[in-house]
């Protein structure tokens, strides 16, 4: 609906610009051609082809009165406009006729109307100025064209054409063009407020989820407290890990100027230091290594990626050091080569590994099957490596925000 009201909007200022335009030249041309007879006294071709200009033009409009197709009237003006303004021109010098510069006011005409308009127009001009021009060299008994302005009256052709030519190029484009580039400027600024308005209220947004989820994780570890089982006790905990690694994104997307995205190493990086805080204390002797190149995921891709990377870690830090509190775990990203949006993320440590004959299908392990659930939420797989010592996980993916983002 709005796209419907812009377009009637523009339609209507090109059908006014036009009409102002035709009006416009064609009282100059009925003006122009009184000049030509009695005060230049150029009494053949060149009044005529004005006084012929207007009356032709002045029909042109009565005619859009009646089919109201600014398309016709358009293209009806460029004809009788370049028609009589090379007759003009070739009787008034030729390719040295100062009435030459009013072809690029046809040409600016165009563009006005429709881009197609505007090239058509360029090149047709073009051509015509160079066959002016060769005309003028070749000139022959069949291809012979006087200059109708006699000598003494020449200078004064010439002032009356420059203040045409200018005229209109003033009052009529150059108007239309101050007053096009005020709207812009005004739409502009209207644009620039609305996006900071809903930047702030997007980051207002992304607070408020941030504090929801920290209330959340409160509310989880109160309830942790409140029972002697540690089996739930456990289960808690993880949940709540889980809802803080969403928290961080939040936090970072409302603390950053990108609203959209986010650097994908400082998030794992804060990630990781608080799972391995949370789940083996704050002396803890697990060797960390990131290897993640600078790059920002879409909010959609990195929810899961770091509810994925939460699982991995944690089962690492459980299960695979065997209550150590030591070992390595490594991390690393980065794009693969047969597509722009894919991205393979390892994650492997240096523990005792789990059986190989363990599957997500048939596991017990929450964990295990969200890996493998979110990894498919991300258009992508889990390969688990067991060539290596430890865990290494493999997980191919695609960022999603980019990959259903239209094209521009």
């Amino acid at each position: 609906m709005q796209n419907s009201t812009k377009n009637l909007s523009r339609l209507s200022d090109k059908t006014k610009l036009l009409l102002k335009f035709n009006y416009t030249s064609s009282f100059m041309s009925l003006a122009f051609g009184i000049a030509c007879l009695y005060l230049l006294q150029a009494k053949n071709i060149v009044p005529y082809a004005f006084f012929t200009y207007a009356i032709l033009n002045f029909l042109n409009i009565a005619a859009f009165k009646r089919h109201r197709s600014l398309i016709v009237m358009a293209v009806a003006t460029s004809l009788l406009s370049v028609i009589s303004t090379i007759i003009i021109v070739l009787y008034s010098g030729g390719i040295n006729s100062p009435f030459l510069f009013v072809l690029a006011l046809i040409v600016l005409g165009g563009y006005v109307v429709t881009r197609l308009f505007g090239k058509i127009y360029l090149y047709t001009i073009l051509s015509i100025v160079c066959i002016i021009y060769t005309l003028g060299k070749f000139d022959s008994a069949f291809f012979s064209f006087t200059n109708e302005i006699p000598q003494p009256s020449r200078d004064i052709f010439a002032l009356l054409c420059a203040l045409f030519s200018v005229y209109l190029l003033g009052v009529i484009f150059g108007k239309n063009l101050l007053k096009t580039h005020h709207r812009l400027y005004k739409s502009k600024t209207e644009i620039e407020a609305q996006i900071l308005e809903k930047e702030i209220l997007l980051k207002e947004i992304h607070h408020r989820v941030k504090n929801n989820l920290q209330t959340v994780s409160s509310l989880l570890s109160m309830q942790g407290r409140n029972t002697t089982n540690e089996q739930i006790k456990k289960i808690i905990k993880s949940s709540q890990n889980r809802v803080i690694s969403m928290a961080i994104i939040h936090e970072m997307l409302y603390t950053n100027d990108n609203l959209s995205k986010i650097e994908f190493k400082p998030y794992v990086q804060e990630l990781t230091a608080f799972l391995i805080k949370s789940v083996v204390g704050s002396s803890p002797k697990i060797d960390l290594h990131i290897d993640i190149p600078d790059i920002k995921l879409g909010i959609d891709t990195a929810i899961p990626l770091g509810l994925l990377i939460n699982e991995a870690i944690t089962n690492s830090l459980k299960y695979g050091f065997e209550d150590k509190n030591e070992g390595l775990i490594e991390i690393g990203l980065q794009k693969e080569a047969e597509g722009e949006n894919n991205y393979i993320l390892t994650i492997s440590d240096n523990g005792i590994g789990f059986s190989e004959v363990t599957h997500s299908k048939t596991t017990k392990s929450l964990g295990l099957k969200l890996i493998h659930n979110l990894a498919r939420q991300l258009q992508g797989s889990v390969l688990k490596d067991d060539s290596k010592i430890g865990t290494t996980y493999i997980i191919k993916f695609k960022d999603i925000q980019q990959t259903l983002s239209p094209v521009a």
